[in-house]
């Protein structure tokens, strides 16, 4: 990612990180827990699942005005995000900061836990790849 894109979303992330644990909150929901999986120059989210007290709910459909960094752009943009596509944003921005090329080659996969008591994010990332050994024997 060229250095410029890099600091815009740096720049607009804790916002964004804010809204998302809010709206959370404001929902009653307690964790949010997102798989991801990519190999093959590709990668994408598998899943959102949200949580309560109770157990399993559904994401609200609220829509959150933010700010998000476009390509080709040297300023944030505002939009108005769904709490799923706004979460989204985040993971894939956390996983280019964390693990660039994370969808390359033999890929990697994990989960990311959004803790809504405590407003941190933990990713669990795992890496694949592929192991050789190699032996010369002259007898």
């Amino acid at each position: 990612m060229p250095v410029a894109h890099d600091n815009l979303e740096a720049s607009i992330r804790d916002a964004n990180k804010a809204t998302v644990f809010n709206a959370l909150a404001l929902a009653g929901i307690t964790r949010a827990v997102v798989s991801f999986d990519g190999y093959g120059d590709s990668g994408q989210i598998e899943n959102i699942e949200a949580e309560t007290a109770d157990g399993p709910i559904d994401l609200p459909d609220a829509r959150l005005h933010v700010l998000v960094a476009e390509w080709g752009q040297a300023l944030p943009v505002e939009q108005d995000l769904s709490i799923a596509d706004l979460i989204e944003r985040l993971v894939y921005d956390y996983l280019g900061t964390t693990h660039p090329g994370w969808q390359d080659g033999e890929g990697a996969y994990g989960e990311f836990v959004f803790d809504v008591a405590t407003g941190t994010i933990t990713l669990d990332h795992n890496d694949r790849y592929i192991d050789s050994e190699h032996s010369t024997h002259e007898f």
